[in-house]
């Protein structure tokens, strides 16, 4: 099963045209895909009501692939946070309790940034992860090449088998040392596809805002062609994976939505069990 969704639900301003309460994003976003990835979570630990309150708003099959906190990716620093890394997993593995319970948990995505490169320190903590989350399915996503380099990259996968991590599979800008390729493989029987994007000059941040950046780093819209190419890649996946979530984070501009929906229709979904679609007055 194909499961097609986005990042988060409040900025695809396409699907909300009709809503008259912007708290009601989640149940109409859920009436047109059945997964989505959620970020809330990268910035914060999310207390139990949010959470409940997404379970709530939700169809009973829809899924959340569930972004870890920044600090345990590197991306802050954990003092900030907690008073070290394992309380800051209690926290984050805490509030995960009742999406698990729910069963609406697809997996955590644990995402590395571009500095995280191959070396004996970062696979130890590879192995760390693991054991800390040892009762979740987790996505490892890289973002240095070094993981896939030509001589190291079949030896990265058989890592990621042996660890029982998902392989995010990712499209996105070829940019050097700080972008992956797309490496059409599973390592699990869950797999994970997130499309980026292809815009090369807003993939480094150089001397840009951090609100700059955010503007420019995933904008781009795939166009027809592309989107063949891409739900074509899947279908090889289909064949081997017993369930795939594929993500549309390409949003700087507004495009994942659609995009989404042309992808869909390439692959032929129908999906079943959504929310109802709210019904228009006039």
């Amino acid at each position: 099963m194909i499961k097609i969704g986005l990042t988060g639900w409040g900025d695809h301003d396409s699907l909300y045209e009709d809503l008259s309460n912007k708290k009601d994003k989640l149940k109409a976003y859920a009436a047109h895909f059945p997964t989505v990835e959620l970020d809330a979570t990268y910035y914060a630990i999310q207390p139990q009501r949010n959470i409940e309150k997404w379970i709530r708003e939700t169809p009973n099959n829809f899924k959340f692939v569930v972004k870890i906190h920044q600090a345990l990716t590197g991306h802050a620093e954990i003092t900030d946070f907690a008073s070290g890394k394992v309380e800051l997993f209690n926290l984050f593995k805490d509030s995960m309790a009742p999406l698990k319970a729910s069963g609406k948990l697809a997996m955590i995505l644990v995402q590395f940034p571009p500095w995280f490169d191959l070396q004996p320190q970062n696979i130890n903590y590879l192995r760390y992860v693991r054991e800390q989350l040892k009762d979740f399915d987790v996505c490892i996503e890289f973002r240095n090449r070094t993981w896939f380099k030509d001589d190291v990259k079949e030896y990265t996968l058989e890592f990621l088998t042996e660890m029982k991590f998902i392989h995010s599979v990712c499209d996105e800008p070829q940019s050097g040392e700080g972008s992956i390729p797309f490496i059409n493989r599973i390592t699990h029987d869950v797999a994970f596809v997130r499309y980026h994007g292809r815009n090369v000059n807003g993939w480094t941040k150089k001397d840009m805002t951090d609100q700059e950046w955010r503007d420019v780093r995933y904008l781009y819209d795939y166009n027809e062609a592309e989107l063949k190419e891409l739900s074509d890649k899947v279908k090889i996946l289909n064949h081997k994976a017993k369930d795939i979530y594929v993500v549309f984070n390409n949003n700087s501009g507004g495009h994942a939505a659609q995009n989404a929906k042309t992808y869909q229709k390439l692959l032929d979904i129908k999906y079943e069990g959504l929310a109802p679609k709210q019904l228009k007055l006039f």
